[in-house]
Protein backbone atom coordinates (compact mmCIF):
# COMPACT_ATOMS: atom_id res chain seq x y z
CA UNK A 1 0.00 0.00 0.00
CA UNK A 2 1.55 3.46 -1.00
CA UNK A 3 0.00 6.11 1.40
CA UNK A 4 -0.13 9.74 0.22
CA UNK A 5 -0.96 13.09 2.03
CA UNK A 6 -4.45 14.64 0.93
CA UNK A 7 -4.36 17.83 0.08
CA UNK A 8 -5.64 18.91 3.14
CA UNK A 9 -2.62 17.42 4.91
CA UNK A 10 0.21 19.28 2.47
CA UNK A 11 -2.10 22.33 3.16
CA UNK A 12 -1.71 21.77 7.63
CA UNK A 13 1.86 20.84 6.46
CA UNK A 14 2.33 24.04 4.63
CA UNK A 15 1.01 26.22 8.01
CA UNK A 16 3.03 24.43 10.27
CA UNK A 17 5.82 25.99 8.28
CA UNK A 18 4.20 29.07 8.77
CA UNK A 19 3.30 28.84 12.22
CA UNK A 20 6.88 28.06 12.99
CA UNK A 21 8.26 31.13 11.24
CA UNK A 22 5.15 33.39 13.03
CA UNK A 23 6.95 31.94 16.23
CA UNK A 24 10.47 32.91 15.12
CA UNK A 25 11.77 29.23 15.27
CA UNK A 26 14.11 27.40 12.68
CA UNK A 27 12.34 24.29 12.60
CA UNK A 28 9.05 22.86 12.61
CA UNK A 29 7.84 20.52 15.10
CA UNK A 30 4.74 18.59 16.45
CA UNK A 31 3.09 21.96 18.03
CA UNK A 32 3.84 23.57 14.75
CA UNK A 33 1.62 20.89 13.16
CA UNK A 34 -1.02 20.77 16.25
CA UNK A 35 -1.68 24.46 15.79
CA UNK A 36 -2.27 23.56 11.72
CA UNK A 37 -4.72 21.06 12.51
CA UNK A 38 -7.21 23.30 14.10
CA UNK A 39 -5.96 26.69 11.71
CA UNK A 40 -6.54 24.61 9.11
CA UNK A 41 -9.95 23.68 10.38
CA UNK A 42 -11.79 21.44 8.22
CA UNK A 43 -10.36 18.15 8.58
CA UNK A 44 -12.11 15.11 10.65
CA UNK A 45 -8.96 15.88 13.29
CA UNK A 46 -9.79 19.19 13.99
CA UNK A 47 -13.48 18.77 14.35
CA UNK A 48 -12.90 15.94 16.99
CA UNK A 49 -10.55 18.91 18.65
CA UNK A 50 -14.06 20.77 18.45
CA UNK A 51 -16.06 18.52 19.57
CA UNK A 52 -13.32 17.77 22.46
CA UNK A 53 -13.52 21.35 23.38
CA UNK A 54 -10.40 22.22 22.15
CA UNK A 55 -10.46 25.45 19.59
CA UNK A 56 -7.19 27.28 18.00
CA UNK A 57 -6.74 29.69 21.28
CA UNK A 58 -6.83 26.77 24.12
CA UNK A 59 -4.47 25.10 21.87
CA UNK A 60 -2.17 27.85 21.55
CA UNK A 61 -2.41 28.98 25.09
CA UNK A 62 -1.18 25.42 25.56
CA UNK A 63 1.67 25.26 23.52
CA UNK A 64 2.47 28.90 24.79
CA UNK A 65 2.95 27.96 28.30
CA UNK A 66 5.70 25.00 26.95
CA UNK A 67 7.76 26.97 24.35
CA UNK A 68 8.81 30.33 24.64
CA UNK A 69 8.58 32.64 21.03
CA UNK A 70 12.16 33.75 20.87
CA UNK A 71 12.40 37.22 22.04
CA UNK A 72 15.14 37.91 18.88
CA UNK A 73 14.28 39.62 15.77
CA UNK A 74 14.95 37.09 13.44
CA UNK A 75 13.78 36.39 9.95
CA UNK A 76 13.13 32.98 8.92
CA UNK A 77 13.25 32.07 5.23
CA UNK A 78 12.40 28.79 2.86
CA UNK A 79 11.62 25.71 3.75
CA UNK A 80 12.34 24.70 7.45
CA UNK A 81 13.35 21.35 8.79
CA UNK A 82 11.02 18.96 10.71
CA UNK A 83 12.30 17.67 13.99
CA UNK A 84 12.93 14.17 14.80
CA UNK A 85 9.84 14.39 16.69
CA UNK A 86 8.30 15.88 13.30
CA UNK A 87 9.66 12.97 11.38
CA UNK A 88 8.76 10.22 13.67
CA UNK A 89 4.88 11.57 13.66
CA UNK A 90 4.13 11.59 9.98
CA UNK A 91 5.72 8.25 9.92
CA UNK A 92 3.30 6.87 12.63
CA UNK A 93 0.42 9.02 10.92
CA UNK A 94 1.16 6.67 7.87
CA UNK A 95 0.88 3.78 10.33
CA UNK A 96 -2.35 4.67 11.47
CA UNK A 97 -3.81 5.18 8.01
CA UNK A 98 -2.60 1.80 7.32
CA UNK A 99 -4.57 0.93 10.73
CA UNK A 100 -7.86 2.13 9.32
CA UNK A 101 -7.33 0.80 5.85
CA UNK A 102 -6.60 4.13 4.64
CA UNK A 103 -4.74 4.90 1.20
CA UNK A 104 -4.34 8.46 2.42
CA UNK A 105 -2.59 10.02 5.28
CA UNK A 106 -5.73 12.51 7.07
CA UNK A 107 -5.66 15.00 9.93
CA UNK A 108 -7.01 12.40 12.01
CA UNK A 109 -4.48 9.92 11.55
CA UNK A 110 -1.96 12.79 12.10
CA UNK A 111 -3.83 13.97 15.31
CA UNK A 112 -3.50 10.20 16.78
CA UNK A 113 0.42 10.24 15.65
CA UNK A 114 -0.06 13.61 17.24
CA UNK A 115 -1.16 12.15 20.66
CA UNK A 116 0.99 9.32 20.70
CA UNK A 117 4.63 11.57 20.32
CA UNK A 118 5.97 10.80 23.98
CA UNK A 119 8.16 13.57 24.36
CA UNK A 120 6.60 15.87 22.17
CA UNK A 121 5.23 19.38 22.87
CA UNK A 122 1.67 18.29 21.09
CA UNK A 123 1.67 15.88 23.11
CA UNK A 124 2.06 17.21 26.31
CA UNK A 125 -0.29 20.44 24.92
CA UNK A 126 -3.30 17.64 24.63
CA UNK A 127 -2.59 15.99 27.65
CA UNK A 128 -2.67 19.73 29.80
CA UNK A 129 -5.86 20.39 28.07
CA UNK A 130 -7.56 16.89 28.77
CA UNK A 131 -6.68 14.43 25.38
CA UNK A 132 -5.66 11.03 25.78
CA UNK A 133 -5.18 8.64 22.46
CA UNK A 134 -7.52 6.26 23.47
CA UNK A 135 -10.77 9.28 23.62
CA UNK A 136 -8.95 10.53 20.04
CA UNK A 137 -8.81 6.73 18.13
CA UNK A 138 -12.74 6.02 19.93
CA UNK A 139 -13.70 9.50 18.34
CA UNK A 140 -11.79 8.81 15.09
CA UNK A 141 -13.17 4.90 15.01
CA UNK A 142 -16.59 6.69 15.50
CA UNK A 143 -16.59 8.78 12.39
CA UNK A 144 -15.07 7.36 10.47
CA UNK A 145 -17.86 4.12 10.77
CA UNK A 146 -20.94 6.89 10.49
Amino acid sequence: MHEKLTSRMEAIIRLSQRIARDYEQDYVGTEHLLLAVLEEGTGVGAEILKELGIDLPKAKNAVDRLIKASLEDTWVFGRLPGTPHFRNVMAVAIEEARHFSSKVVCSEHLLLALAREDGSVAQAALHDLGVRVDTLRAAVQNRLSQ
